[in-house]
């Protein structure tokens, strides 16, 4: 039976201070509180954090299916069992996707997704991957991952063919990407002129239980991942400047074309993250909000950029933290010279006495 795991331990930072320290380790430790906390601060206790049923895909899967009760829906070549829900066989030409029935109106949260993927095939000789879905719109059958490739919302690649075949990156390969329906994922370019970050990670055939974890929080967008079971978390993508509406459906859609693989979605879980908005936020229509980045270069911009690559926030974390470290450098420095001035005009004045 899997863990249960608690939502926001992933991003906590662990400490300990020993009672007596050097000056120069206290400001170190300073400095690296305050870059944790320049980053996380929107980051709440997992105790406030609350799973959503209606909007979570958990063994055995009761309320999956076709009836008006249901809020699972799904299509194509997916299986329900009572241990996985498998989106593709191991099979060629093979299309299938399960979506949540019922809209979500949170502003705040955090979906854990536990998968497998696994088949025959040896290297490079798989395919093609999946993706997990934050959509206006639900099962619309695509070229994407077995979905449509102009979508409104957000969506999270797992690609684990190089249609492109470039040397700059490994594969398989996570990536997310925020549409607003005018921008269509080119699959042959596996989305980079499109996608806001990305992260190589080998999840393919392993033994153990593979999850990845989407925050969505105060306009920031979180991607973390755990392919070794150990609950020990790292970062794929942090964002800024994220805007999504509130209403969409949460899905997760796969394909296979001439390769193939098992895509097998065991659990989709989702919390609330209790966190406080201004009275401006929370008087907005979060409906009517348009999905969007705001970013330092549009998407468009990026499609001659090898690397596919660009992080949408002026300010990363290290950023802050590097401004932090010369601020605190500049201020000791105003301090000892301070210090040695101030010796000085004391020994000058003891001379006329």
């Amino acid at each position: 039976m899997a863990r249960e795991r608690s939502p926001a331990s992933w991003l906590r930072p662990q400490t300990g201070v020993a009672r007596r320290m050097p000056a120069c380790r206290r400001i170190l430790l300073l400095l690296w509180l305050l870059h944790f906390s320049s980053v996380y601060s929107d980051i709440t206790d997992g105790n406030t954090e609350h799973l959503k049923r209606e909007h979570s895909l958990i063994k055995p899967y009761q309320g999956v299916g076709t009836s008006p009760s249901s809020q699972w829906d799904f299509w194509g070549s997916t299986l329900v069992t009572s241990q996985y829900v498998r989106l593709t066989p191991d099979e060629r030409s093979k299309q299938g996707s399960i979506w949540n029935t019922v809209p979500c109106y949170l502003k705040d949260w955090e979906m854990h997704v536990q998968f497998k993927i696994h088949g025959s095939g040896k290297k490079n000789l798989h395919g093609d991957g999946f993706a997990i879905w934050y959509t206006k719109e639900r099962l619309h059958p695509g070229t994407v991952f077995g979905s449509s490739a102009n979508f409104l919302g957000l969506a999270i690649f797992i690609d684990t063919y190089p249609n492109d075949e470039a040397p700059d990156r490994s594969f398989p390969y996570i990536s997310a990407m925020v549409n607003n329906g005018s921008l269509p994922y080119d699959h042959g370019k596996d989305g980079r002129s499109t996608e806001l970050g990305g992260c190589s990670v080998e999840v393919r055939n392993k033994d153990h239980d593979t999850y990845l974890a989407i925050r969505y929080s105060k306009g920031r967008l979180t991607i973390m991942v755990d392919v070794d079971d150990r609950n020990d978390w790292k970062e794929c993508i942090d964002i800024g400047g994220v805007r999504l509406p509130t209403g969409y459906y949460f899905g997760s859609s796969a394909a296979t074309g001439d390769l193939s693989d098992n895509h097998d979605i065991v659990s989709m879980k989702m919390y609330q993250l209790m966190v406080e908005h201004t009275p401006e936020e929370d008087s907005q229509d979060w409906t009517k909000i348009e999905p969007s980045v705001s970013l330092l270069k549009s998407p468009k911009d990026n499609i001659d950029d090898p690397t596919g690559n660009f992080r949408g926030t002026p300010l990363t974390g290290w950023k802050v933290f590097l401004l932090l470290l010369c601020a605190l450098l500049g201020i000791v420095v105003c301090a000892v010279v301070g210090a040695v001035v101030f010796q000085k005009r004391q020994e000058r004045n003891k001379r006329f006495y």
